[in-house]
């Protein structure tokens, strides 16, 4: 038996790889310094933070019960009755000239007319919603709803 010859009873245990480098040398394979280079890096990528940047529309906010749809601006029969002669048409275009009422964000607003007064005089009624009680009012006096 000789020197060269010998041979252990046991081989020599390979240690276990792990997933620190290993075989890949210098930067394993990242090849960057810092935080790229870590394990389990988290770089939030540049388009979520722009998104995350912009404003959201949720909801309706505070008001969630109030409606969407514009209220009608209410014009009384008493005010009716002192702006316009007999067999005048009354409608948005009219009385937006008679400034009774005014636009709403360049818009006609819809307008409802209502009982509150009398009326005495012939009108024509157009493009207006009317309340029941001054349908009856207006018919009364010989005006015209159209």
């Amino acid at each position: 038996m000789q020197n060269h010859t010998l041979k252990r009873r046991t081989p020599n245990k390979r240690s276990v790889q792990v997933g620190r480098g290993g075989t890949r040398g210098k930067t394993s394979g990242k090849g960057t310094k810092g935080q790229n280079s870590r394990a389990g890096r988290k770089k939030r990528p540049e388009m979520r933070d722009i998104i995350k940047r912009l404003p959201k529309l949720r909801g309706r906010g505070v008001s969630s019960l109030k409606s969407i749809q514009s209220k009608a601006y209410g014009v009384n029969l008493s005010t009716i009755n002192d702006a316009y002669k007999a067999g005048d048409t009354v409608s948005p275009h009219t009385l937006l000239e008679k400034q009774i009422i005014e636009k709403r964000g360049g818009f006609f607003p819809t307008v409802k007319i209502l009982a509150t007064g009398e009326i005495d005089k012939k009108i024509s009624v157009s493009s207006c919603e009317v309340s029941k009680t001054a349908r009856e009012k207006i018919v009364a006096a010989g005006g015209v709803i159209l």
